[in-house]
């Protein structure tokens, strides 16, 4: 099921307004007319009278097919939303002594999920007494930041956050 977004504009006999400046079709200006004018010139042209603007002083009245409009703001809201970009962060656990394979297959993961335009969150939690030794993990993190180079930028340097470490990558951005 698809969110309606439109707000709603009062037409034709939802309009509770006296009076209303009223615009034509093709956008001219009518003048001020009473509500039962206006809907009458919307009914000559077998066209909608859509409320524009309620807050004006009159009240701005439009006539125009408000099917039509609806249809066009719906296919407006549609592209937007096509063209919006979501951005999620995945992310990768090392360990300090990790094997020079497993590093490989994470980076390339890593790099595949970069290419993709997500960000990166890779991390390296510390079991034990490795606690005391954080230097090894921060040579694997920064070789890791090192070796995605091509493909990202750093966005949170590494930083300890209770027994991990953790560093964020982003991917570059096609506007550079």
């Amino acid at each position: 099921m698809e969110v309606e977004i439109i707000k709603e504009l009062p037409i034709n006999d939802g309009i509770r307004a006296r009076e209303l400046r009223v615009i034509g079709d093709q956008g001219e200006q009518i003048g001020v007319k009473s509500l039962q004018d206006a809907l009458t010139i919307a009914e000559s042209f077998e066209l909608d009278l859509v409320l524009v603007s309620p807050n004006a002083k009159p009240p701005v009245a439009r006539i125009m097919d408000y099917g039509k409009y609806r249809y066009e703001q719906q296919k407006k809201e549609k592209e937007q939303r096509k063209n919006q970009k979501t951005v999620s962060l995945k992310e990768i656990r090392l360990s300090p002594g990790i094997e020079d394979h497993d590093y490989q297959t994470k980076l390339r993961q890593a790099i595949k999920f970069l290419e993709k335009g997500d960000k990166v969150k890779v991390s390296i939690r510390f079991r034990g007494r490795a606690i005391t030794h954080k230097d090894l993990g921060r040579d694997v993190i920064m070789d890791f930041l090192d070796d995605a180079n091509a493909v990202s930028t750093v966005e949170t340097k590494p930083k300890m956050d209770g027994r991990s470490m953790f560093a964020i990558l982003a991917p570059i951005s096609s506007e550079e």
